[in-house]
């Protein structure tokens, strides 16, 4: 059985598990959640403090450069399935959505690849400054204040939409028994260079094996990941 499958029947049984009963079932032992909170909540304030130099200049540019909103809040599935505001500087044109819907009407290739990742490899609604902000994951950083407010974890499965949620099928209930992640074994596998299907594989395997040490391996990934790039866009 190769890892993939055996993660993804690993997490059949956990989401099994969640979804006859309590959703503490299978999240992390309490002690463990309670210094993964602590971890969390110390660390994106000190994170807040000493980046507050560069998120100042970053929304300062991003107000110049189209004169739009700063920041961009997308509705996402957290904790227990209480959708939630997750925040990042805006790296799209103010008529996204309307662009999205022209294009996805009008170009087929797109409409397949947005159906099969949610993404768009070569997006046009992308601004030249928020093409920047993605590549570097500097997009993301806001997201430290989810995590003060108790939304998201420094380390967790990619919060997702409620369209996509679905797509987890029997493993929904496990994707909702964490709280959604800063950082997480997608973005230091490849990000989106991987199918989503594999996206899916690597969140089982974070639910079934967490510990803070593995947290903590995870965040020392972060870090080469986000200099190469891979998969960012």
């Amino acid at each position: 059985m190769t890892w993939e499958a055996h993660s993804f029947e690993a997490w059949s049984r956990v989401g099994r598990t969640a979804k006859g009963g309590d959703l503490r079932d299978s999240r992390p032992r309490a002690a463990g959640r309670s210094w993964k909170r602590v971890i969390d909540l110390v660390t994106a304030i000190t994170a807040l403090i000493m980046l507050s130099p560069l998120l100042l200049i970053v929304a300062v540019i991003v107000k110049l450069s189209d004169r739009g909103p700063v920041f961009y809040s997308h509705t996402r599935i957290g904790f227990g399935g209480a959708p939630f505001g997750c925040l990042k500087f805006r790296t799209m044109k103010t008529d996204a959505s309307a662009q999205l819907a022209e294009l996805l009407q009008n170009d087929p290739a797109a409409r397949s690849e947005w159906e099969a990742t949610r993404k768009l490899k070569d997006d046009p609604r992308i601004t030249a400054v928020g093409e920047i902000l993605r590549r570097s994951s500097i997009d993301e950083l806001p997201q430290l204040i989810n995590i003060v407010r108790g939304e998201m974890s420094l380390v967790g499965p990619r919060p997702v939409t409620a369209e996509e949620l679905p797509r987890y099928g029997e493993h929904m209930w496990a994707y909702m028994a964490a709280r959604p992640g800063l950082t997480g074994q997608w973005q230091t596998s490849g990000r989106n260079d991987v199918s989503y299907e594999y996206r899916i594989s690597l969140d089982v395997h974070y639910l079934n094996n967490w510990s803070l040490l593995r947290d903590f391996i995870i965040i020392a990934k972060t870090i080469p990941a986000l200099f190469s790039q891979r998969g960012s866009y």
